[in-house]
């Protein structure tokens, strides 16, 4: 039987970046030290399939840590904790590890330094996402306002029009981000910026390589979690540069074949959390059904490396890794 052809066009880059496998070697490394069980506060990161991969390592994962016994190895999540987390983590005589991404712990410490200079923070970022709740978290309540759009600029309430500065969450979409920051420029001319954009550079990545292949394609699929926020946005990014048809599925068993009807070429993604191999299960599942021929467009390479904490290095007895940054 001859089967339909099927051009699958693989944005490049796309997948974990140095964050996400920081974390998830924190939590291994963690268990070879340690043994199981290993608590995690939180889904380490926002993939299912990376959380059950841990899970059958040993790893366990709680909502919050009156869930973790004392004397018990917690870690907590890559989007970062609120400073009351750690410091309850002391207090019940817990061994934590953070393994919270050094890009997101950069803009703690832009909302620490704002701070400690008498200015108040606007956060552009999503409500309820735990990044966004973590960076609130480093400082007292009113400190930091949440924006969540351009539309919420002119609703603002804050202490002192002339007193601000604005970080925002690193996994926002560059385009609608920039968009935020022009309204709060544009009502408060004196807003003070970071040094360097939060944003971060794998999220900027990700969606440039949406971006080149979005007008390209008949269809694009992105495999990501539902909760993964850097996921979502590639699927809007997609449809902002005019590929409408784009959808987001955790992996390839969640597939609905009939989707593919019509489509010959098929635009095809992961966010910052979903592993390589979810992509080859996709394209692996594809080729039973199409005569696939595959390209790939590269817009940026990647060669970032984060350090692990360095106590799980001296439990090794191995030198730390060089971050690559």
């Amino acid at each position: 039987m001859t089967l339909p052809p099927l051009t699958i066009v693989l944005a490049g880059p796309r997948g974990f970046c140095a964050g996400v496998d920081r974390a998830i070697q924190i939590v291994e490394r963690a268990l070879e030290i340690s043994g199981a069980p290993v608590y995690v506060r939180h889904e380490i990161v926002h993939n299912r399939f990376v959380v059950e991969q841990l899970e059958a390592k040993g790893a366990l994962f709680v909502d919050e840590l009156d869930e973790v016994p004392e004397g018990a190895t917690v870690v907590f999540s890559a989007h970062g904790v609120p400073k009351a987390v750690p410091a309850d983590a002391i207090k019940r005589g817990l061994n934590s590890l953070d393994a919270t991404c050094p890009l997101v712990s950069k803009v703690h410490r832009e909302a620490e330094r704002h701070y400690a200079e008498g200015r108040q923070i606007v956060l552009i970022g999503h409500g309820g996402h735990p990044e966004v709740d973590g960076t609130m978290g480093q400082l007292p309540p009113g400190a930091v306002v949440l924006l969540e759009d351009a539309e919420g600029v002119g609703a603002l309430v804050v202490a002192d029009e002339n007193n601000l500065a604005y970080c925002t969450q690193t996994t926002l979409s560059v385009d609608e981000t920039e968009g935020v920051i022009a309204a709060l420029k544009a009502r408060f001319p004196t807003i003070t910026g970071p040094r360097k954009e939060d944003i971060c550079y794998a999220t900027t990545n990700r969606q440039a390589a949406v971006k080149a292949i979005a007008g390209d394609v008949d269809a694009l699929m992105v495999i990501g979690s539902p909760n993964s926020s850097n996921s979502s946005r590639l699927v809007e990014v997609a449809q902002a540069y005019g590929c409408k048809r784009s959808i987001m599925v955790s992996r390839a068993l969640e597939i609905d074949w009939h989707w593919f009807d019509g489509i010959g070429r098929l635009g095809l993604t992961a966010g910052a959390s979903a592993p390589e191999a979810l992509v080859e299960e996709v394209v692996a599942e594809a080729r039973l059904r199409f005569d696939v021929t595959i390209e790939e467009r590269v817009v940026a390479r990647e060669n970032v490396i984060f350090k692990l904490p360095t106590v799980l290095n001296r439990a090794r007895g191995q030198p730390e890794e060089i971050a690559l940054i």
